[in-house]
């Protein structure tokens, strides 16, 4: 005896949700020549990270002449050595500035990290 039409059960399908993203993404800085890895809030700026966490960017003259963070002077110069992909691209002031530097430099002030990076200070 075959069984009725009328006997089958619909069979749900199973919906997959993909887990909520958490409110705050981090992204971790890695200092190589002061050996220091912090944990930065994704979209934190390069140059304010370094100096909350007492890592100096700056020679002798780039003390004493730095424009406080705002991209008028160049002197807060990183390379970057892992992860220049995490970083925001570089704004026409870097452009300038570092148009005769490597590619893999970039000027902690107008870097806002966006994932795992590594920088060499004072290149």
């Amino acid at each position: 005896m075959q069984p009725a039409d009328t006997d089958l059960q619909p069979v749900e399908e199973a919906v997959v949700q993909e887990p909520p993203k958490p409110a705050f993404q981090s992204a971790s800085i890695n200092f190589v020549k002061e050996g220091k890895e912090v944990v930065a809030a994704q979209g934190a700026n390069l140059r304010i990270k370094a100096i909350e966490n007492q890592v100096d960017l700056y020679t002798f003259g780039g003390k004493l002449m730095n424009c406080g963070g705002n991209g008028q002077c160049g002197t807060c110069i990183v390379e970057v050595i892992e992860g220049m992909e995490n970083l925001s691209p570089r704004t026409a002031f870097e452009e300038r500035k570092l148009k005769k530097k490597p590619a893999s430099y970039r000027l902690a002030c107008q870097a806002l990290v966006n994932g795992a990076v590594s920088v060499k200070t004072k290149p």
